[in-house]
């Protein structure tokens, strides 16, 4: 997920990712949970925003969240992602800056395709059960999708993110 693109447009949950992913270390911890525990972002942060709207999910229901996400993410995102990320270091047949002009091409797809599986999943809310307290759920949240991984998140990521979403402002 990028910090660029208008944070008027959108469902909720796209503005809120938005905001969130802006804010200081969450997206090196975003990057980190991703790489290192596999984590799909816009899952996580679909998790952080119903615990924003005082829900609750259990690892059933991100484990059914996954299995419908899964197939755009795998189809879409990520080739997009490898794409991006391989541009980094392009083959020497394309000028350098020609090569960097079409990655942010690349770039800007692959936040599109961010955006629309965050509006379709949006589409899927509410889910879960109700919470009182955000803070609560989001520690939840995030502990359900450890569970239904089977791995714990790395700890300086994982403690960093809720810490950002504590900082947050209530709405």
């Amino acid at each position: 997920m990028s910090d660029t693109g208008p944070s008027s447009q959108g469902s909720p949950f796209w503005r809120f990712s938005l905001q969130f992913y802006r804010l200081p270390k969450v997206a090196d911890a975003c990057i980190a949970l991703q790489e290192e525990a596999g984590v799909d972002v816009n899952l996580l942060l679909f998790l952080l925003w119903h615990a924003r709207q005082r829900r609750r999910l259990s690892a059933a229901d991100v484990a059914a969240l996954e299995a419908r996400i899964a197939p755009w993410r795998d189809l879409t995102v990520i080739p997009l992602r490898s794409v991006r990320r391989a541009l980094k270091s392009p083959p020497a047949l394309v000028e350098a800056a020609t090569a960097e002009a079409f990655r942010n091409r690349i770039k800007a797809v692959e936040l599109e395709a961010e955006r629309l599986q965050q509006e379709a999943m949006y589409a899927l809310a509410p889910l879960g059960t109700e919470a009182t307290d955000p803070k609560e759920a989001a520690r939840a949240n995030v502990a359900a999708y450890e569970e239904m991984l089977r791995v714990r998140f790395p700890q300086p990521a994982a403690a960093t993110l809720l810490a950002a979403f504590a900082s947050m402002p209530s709405e």
